[in-house]
Parts: structure tokens; sequence; C-alpha cells
């Protein structure tokens, strides 16, 4: 090992949400002088509004800190920041791996919880060092001995080494954890004369740079002027800038095996470079990639519209935003009802919500977004190749399907013990099959196969409701599987909506028909006549409600011939239909 890799450290605080994480992470920024106290603010890590705003981290980010010990020896501490919700989880896992070990907070008011354990888990199949930490213990409520003994529940091992007791608000005991971090991490190995090797764990795109790639250098040297070759796209170019997070920009002249820091790679396609991609030199290339790279492929799909805007505004919007995450795929669709706009790829509702969010903060827009979906493997009469639909729009009539698959999932909850019959009622109403079911100190962990589409929506806070926010979810991407699913189309005043078609289950299809038209007759804006909703499945009307109109008509003239029904049912403008975000957000309760 190089005498320079002896004073790296390179960790990553995880915790269940709430437990104290930014705020440790600010109070190790501050202790190490990182920054100023009057640079200081809280959550400095989370740079998006939608960040502070929710109190979960979306984007991973990496800051060198340098601390002295009592002996006078400088060490480089790079802490790297992990995304705190299951729809960023991949990302987790690739911060995670850039790291050589972790520190495990527990709140002492609400023990040990199932985030903590979900984590606990990442981290312990990564094979990283763990240091426990309790926090808060000044807190009136804390109960850190029975804390403890939930820690020591999770892992036999924690009882040979001290679990630390702390304060990250008032900073009580972060001391110790600044000397944790050098006695009990590990320094990282690598040869800086092999060929290079070096994981990126997250990316943004810099208009003017171009994609900006986070990277932990595992072997060799990185400089300013390195060509360099990515495994995933097998894309070569010259990086035109290298540094470290300081927490703001720092350029660097190298980086070596055991450094984390940036690389402006001059690449201006954000979709080349992928989180999990190994970047090697062109020159002296390694022959193998680093383990774990995975395409990070959508799971739910959504339209975006433009409200009370124009296209060309949402348009730029929407390109500006993939740039900076490149997990939003997006492609411009147009709908009948709802006119031009734009079919979104998103890792799940939450990074839709936050989708949403950063346009309104961001850029001034409000968005109608359509039903969440998933894709669909359909199999059609003679014919061999497989149709993928990712648009309900596009499903084909229902006579010429011979057999219609949909994406499955390894969901795997972890909860409280007491609360495992309400969790496998809900997961058995979403069609969930039980797969294994596994214990982890006081917590469970039930693994289930479950369809995309019916976690797509409301699942996850459903989850968080019936444990009362004691259970987390994690998911992993299974293959495509048999279901009987069914296209439901709405009409109003004898007009298909297109943007309200979606796609169920047959035996869910009544219930979710009735409830559909109950809930626009409602909704949607009233007219002068009274205007019929019908949900409509296999060309059969099976639920029917009337939107009332805005008066009662006079009594004289007051009867609507058979012919003018005729000509409302034949010559009604589509577009004359207004669907305002209250429609969709009510239909996305129905899952």
């Amino acid at each position: 090992m190089a005498n320079r890799q002896q004073f790296i450290r390179n960790f990553a605080i995880i915790a269940h949400i709430d437990h104290g994480k930014s705020t440790l992470a600010d109070r190790i920024m501050e202790m190490t002088s990182t920054v100023s106290d009057r640079e200081s603010s809280a959550q400095q890590l989370d740079d998006l509004a939608v960040e502070k705003a929710h109190g979960v981290t979306v984007k991973s980010k990496a800051v060198r800190n340098y601390y002295v010990d009592e002996n006078g020896d400088e060490y480089q501490y790079n802490l790297i920041d992990t995304p705190g919700h299951v729809d960023f989880n991949y990302e987790v896992s690739r911060s995670l791996s850039a790291t050589d070990g972790v520190l495990l907070v527990v709140d002492a008011t609400k023990g040990v919880q199932a985030q903590t354990v979900a984590n606990f888990r990442l981290a312990k199949e990564a094979n990283l060092t763990i240091i426990p930490i309790v926090n808060k213990i000044d807190n009136n409520m804390a109960d850190v001995e029975g804390t403890i003994y939930q820690i020591l529940d999770l892992d036999v091992d924690f009882a040979d080494q001290e679990i630390l007791k702390i304060s990250a608000k008032s900073g009580l005991g972060v001391d110790k954890v600044l000397e944790a971090i050098r006695d009990r991490i590990p320094a990282p190995v690598g040869d800086d004369n092999a060929p290079l090797k070096a994981l990126v764990f997250d990316s943004k795109f810099d208009p003017y740079k171009g994609v900006v790639a986070q990277v932990r250098i595992f072997e060799g040297q990185l400089t300013s002027q390195t060509s360099q070759l990515f495994f995933a796209s097998q894309l070569s170019a010259t990086n035109k800038e290298i540094g470290i997070f300081a927490p703001e920009m720092l350029t660097m002249n190298k980086l070596s095996a055991g450094d984390v820091g940036y690389v402006v790679t001059g690449v201006k396609d954000s979709n080349a470079i992928k989180i999990g991609d190994t970047i090697t030199n062109t020159d002296n290339p390694a022959t193998k990639a680093l383990p774990g790279y995975q395409a990070v492929e959508p799971m739910v799909y959504a339209g975006l519209y433009p409200k009370n805007t124009d296209y060309k505004e949402l348009k730029i919007a929407i390109e500006k935003l993939a740039l900076n995450d490149a997990a939003f795929h997006y492609e411009p669709e147009q709908s009948e009802a709802l006119g031009m706009g734009f079919r979104g790829g998103f890792l799940g509702i939450f990074h839709l919500q936050i989708i949403r969010e950063r346009l309104l903060a961001e850029f001034g827009l409000e968005v109608l977004t359509t039903m969440p979906n998933s894709t669909f493997k359909l199999t059609l009469k003679n014919q061999d190749e497989p149709l993928y639909v990712e648009n309900p729009i596009q499903f084909p009539d229902w006579s010429k399907i011979a057999k219609v698959e949909e994406p499955y999932v390894h969901a795997k909850m972890t909860l409280p013990n007491e609360m495992l019959n309400d969790i496998m009622r809900l997961a058995e109403g979403r069609r969930g099959i039980l797969e294994d079911l596994d214990t982890l100190g006081s917590m469970v962990v039930a693994t289930y196969l479950m369809p995309i589409s019916e976690i797509a929506y409301d699942f996850f806070n459903e989850l968080k409701s019936v444990s009362h926010g004691f259970a987390t979810l994690s998911t992993e991407v299974a293959d495509y599987d048999y279901s009987d699913l069914v296209k439901l189309e709405i009409a109003i005043d004898y007009v298909n909506i297109d943007a309200l078609t979606m796609i169920t289950h047959r035996l869910k299809a009544e219930r979710m028909a009735q409830n559909m038209v109950t809930k626009l007759r409602d909704l949607v804006p009233r007219k002068l006549q009274v205007m019929p909703v019908q949900a409509i499945v296999e060309g059969k009307v099976i639920a029917r409600e009337n939107i009332p109109p805005l008066r009662k008509v006079a009594a004289k003239g007051s009867s609507v011939s058979k012919k003018q029904q005729q000509l409302r049912r034949t010559g009604q403008s589509k577009s004359n239909i207004e669907l305002p975000q209250a429609v969709f957000d009510a239909l996305l309760d129905l899952g």
C-alpha cells in the first residue's frame, strides 16, 4: 500500500429517514473545517430544493474533508452522500461500492427501523466495515440502552466493538466518530501504476462543460488530459478537467488510486455515461470492468403535458432536466385530449413526483401528468415476434392479442414482526406471491414476486401507512410473466379520452371502472348539457355515470331528440373536454 493511501478513508453515512444522517454530515464538515461557520447551512450536501423540501437525498454527492488527529497526522476523509429513497436504490448501491466503510446511524428516540435494516443489509452485502452509532442521546425521549440492544440484534459482530453515542445536532461525541473513521475503516488499496479503473457512482450535466462524472479511483491514475474509455458504451474521449468537491468543485492535477473526485469528461451526450460504468485509459486499458454495473431502465411511464403554457417551453425545460438526470427518459407524444406533450420514463412514482416539482421550482412550469404504467409484452395472433408497449393508447384491439405479459419485480419488504400479517394482506391484495421470509434481529424481511403495475401507483405510500412508517421497500427486476390484463378506456360525452386509457387486471377492471366514472363525474368541469361518462372494456360498457349540467334546462323544449344525441356522438370535438390535474391525481389512488 502506498504511504499516501494510509491517510485516506472513503465512507458513507446510512440511516433511516430523519435519524440524523444529513445533520451528522454537516457536523463532520464543520469539525474538519471543510466549511466555515459563515458558509454553514443545514443539509449542505442536498443541493436541490426538492431534497430540502422532502428531507431526502435524491442525488449522490462526495465531499473531501481533512482531519488532523492528536498526533498531527492529516487524513483525507472522503464522505460520499447516498440517496435515501427506494426509487434510487441502484444509486445507493453504486455509492456504497465507492466506499470502504459506513457509519450506521440510529435515532435513540425511535430505535432500529426498517430503512436501518435495509441499509445495513446493503452495506453487509457489499462487505463494508460498519460503525454503529446511536444519535440524539441528549433527547428527553432517548432510550439509549434499548437502542443498543436492537443494534446488537442486527449483527453479533457489533458486540466486539464500541457502539458510539452522539448528538449530531449539538456535536456531542462527534469527535469520537472522527477517530473511529480513522481507526476502524480500512484504508483503500490499489496500485498507482496499474491500468486505470475508476467507478462512476454519479453524474450530472453542465451546459458548458458537458457530463461531469463523480468517480472513485480503484487502480491507476487519472490526469486532466487522460484519454479515457468507458466500458459500457465503449466511448472514447479526452477529459477536460479533474478535481474534488471541497465541498465546491476544486481543480486538481491528478487523482490516484483511493481518491474520490470528479471528471469533466467533455462528452456532450448525457445518456452516453452511465452510473456504475468503469473508466479506463484508452492507451493502456484495463482488461476487465469493475463488477456490478447495470443499465438503469425506467420502471414507470407517464405522460407530461403543458398546463397554462406552450409546448416549446415544456420541451426546453424537459431537455435541460434530462441532462441533469440520466435516469429520466422522455420522448414526444401527442394526445387527442391534451395536445402535444412527452412520454416520460421514471424509476418510480417518487421519481415522477420529483420531476414534476423540479419543473415547477426550476422552470416555473405546471404540467398535467397522466396515469403511470409499465411496459407490456404482447404476443399477437399470427405473429412470432413479441410487441412491447409502453403507452396504453398503443394497445392493439383485444381480438388481435394472443397473450399479454407484464414485468415483475422481487419486492423485499423489511418490517417489524408484529406488522407481518397486515403487510402480507397488502402484498397479496396486489397480486404478490410470497418467495421468502427471513428474520433479522427484531425485524422480518418478506420477499414477494409482484407485478410492477401493482406497485407503480401508491404501493410505497400504502406500505408506509399500514406500517406507520416502520416498513421499507427495495425492488430487484425480475422477468416478464403472463397476466390476464385488459385495456380500460374512458369515454366522456361519447368521446374516447386517450389520456385516461389504462391497462388493468381483468378481476379488478369492474371495480376500477366504477370508481373511475364516479370520480370523473365529480371532477370533470360541467357543461350546459348532461355528459355521460362510460368505462369500456373489450367493446362493452361496464360502468357509467352522468355528469350533471351547469343548470337545469327550462321545462319548455328541454327534451333532446335522438337525432341531436346522434349528432353529438359523431361530431363532438375531442379538444372540448377539459381535464384538470385533479382528475389524474384522484385516479392515482385507484391502484
